[in-house]
């Protein structure tokens, strides 16, 4: 089992309510939740990182880094900090490699975002999971490669604020002071973003997949963009599934 390291302490004090979710209480008072470069891989240019047999994750080295629009850019586009906003060790989820780089998804809007960063500033690891959430079918399912571990059911984002499609993935692991609360027992951050929601209860609308002490939620369009799974499923994630794991949410 691949261990995770669980964040609190100062991350707390940020706190779920202006957390990676931005999550909170609904109006209506129910358990509320935050919403929280298109290159194309050329036969002797980048080559796709682990999209079948795995994926390929970059743990920022230092403090910060410098991420460009292209590949041998000289000039920095962005520059991210490490820790993160949530006072987790930054990482990306590897897109695609061309030599001395890395095409790495961002954790910023728009989602999908890409950007360049130089190998030698990451230490790359791999994992054969990913996970996949059917807002449609309310479900989501566990992948090690082609082999099923856990499938279970979500509840998502409802009418003007939804959960949207897209490949993300997740970027901090957070335990709630209450695991009895709105958000269950544990909550991984996710790279993205509510499409409808820039700030939320403090928070940016961050995406988020946590817990939820409201069991009979589940199988609904009840939150603010989040993706809330039963307290027994977000536990088993914490335990198995690493930070920068896949999660691919279908249309």
């Amino acid at each position: 089992m691949r261990q995770v390291k669980i964040y609190t302490g100062a991350l707390l004090a940020a706190g779920l309510v202006a957390g990676p979710a931005g999550c909170g209480s609904s109006d209506d008072g129910r358990s509320g939740d935050g919403p929280p470069g298109a290159d194309r891989p050329a036969a002797a240019g980048p080559q796709p990182s682990g999209r079948q047999g795995g994926a390929e994750i970059a743990t920022v080295r230092g403090r910060r880094i410098a991420v460009h629009r292209q590949k041998g850019d000289g000039t920095t586009w962005k520059t991210l900090s490490s820790p993160n906003e949530m006072g987790a060790t930054r990482v990306f989820l590897v897109d695609a490699k061309d030599g001395d780089w890395l095409k790495v998804l961002l954790p910023i809007r728009p989602n999908g975002s890409t950007g360049w960063v130089k190998a030698s500033d990451v230490r790359l690891s791999s994992t054969s999971h990913r996970v996949e959430i059917d807002p449609k079918a309310f479900t989501f399912t566990v992948f090690d490669g082609g082999k099923v571990l856990r499938t279970g059911k979500v509840a998502t984002g409802e009418g003007g604020t939804p959960t949207p499609a897209g490949r993300f993935y997740f970027t901090e692991l957070i335990r709630p002071p209450n695991p009895d609360g709105d958000y269950g027992a544990y909550a991984f951050g996710l790279s993205g973003f509510s499409p409808t929601l820039r700030r939320f209860a403090g928070g940016p609308g961050q995406l988020a997949v946590h817990g939820t002490n409201k069991a009979s939620a589940l199988g609904r369009e009840v939150s603010h963009g989040c993706v809330r799974v039963g307290n027994d499923d977000i536990t088993w994630m914490a335990k198995n599934l690493a930070i920068g794991t896949p999660v691919v949410v279908k249309e």
